[in-house]
């Protein structure tokens, strides 16, 4: 049997999935659950981070296909099936990125807004709060942008993060404290 994931997924859901895993490794018709399972949620989180609805479809789609080629290697790690294909894409957004493909986006919600400036201790009533936010954001390198991303915008655990970024859940909180500290510094300087 296999453990309870720690992303909200019930050991149920997950020996199905597998199940479903193992049948698409010998058959590739058995994979259309998963594809209609996971099509949209990787569409969206390609396309918060191009805002080209095109290209998101795109490279959903090659996410998709690498997906499926590569599923015999697909090893089952405690996690769910999703979060290898989160790295899948988040490798093909970056290769659509370094082509010049799509551009990079960054989309703010306010919730995720609000979150963040609490994380950084910024006093909200102090600070224009997007522009300061998103001027320091746009100095980030690219893979501190995605990690806060996962957490205030996504909402995403710590745990989820470092499986789909590939380091360990201590790893993940580390960084994203240490990128909080950049932007409170870099939005108390804008002030």
């Amino acid at each position: 049997m296999i453990p309870l994931s720690p992303y909200h997924v019930s050991a149920e859901a997950m020996e199905q999935e597998l199940q479903v895993i193992e049948a698409s490794k010998k058959d590739p018709s058995a994979f259309r659950p998963l594809y209609e399972k996971y099509h949209e949620p990787i569409f969206r989180y390609i396309y918060q981070r191009s805002d080209d609805k095109n290209a998101a479809f795109d490279i959903t789609q090659q996410v998709f296909i690498k997906a499926l080629i590569n599923l015999p290697r697909f090893t089952f790690r405690g996690v769910p099936f999703s979060s290898w294909l989160y790295r899948i894409a988040k490798s093909e957004v970056y290769k659509a990125i370094g082509k010049n493909k799509v551009q990079r986006t960054l989309n703010i919600d306010v919730d995720g807004l609000k979150e963040l400036l609490q994380e950084a201790e910024a006093d909200e009533s102090l600070i224009s709060k997007e522009k300061s936010l998103t001027q320091c954001m746009s100095q980030l390198p690219e893979a501190d942008v995605q990690l806060v991303e996962m957490r205030f915008f996504e909402s995403r655990a710590f745990k989820e993060i470092g499986d789909i970024l590939e380091m360990t859940e201590n790893n993940a909180k580390v960084k994203v404290y240490r990128i909080l500290d950049k932007l409170k510094k870099c939005i108390l300087a804008i002030r």
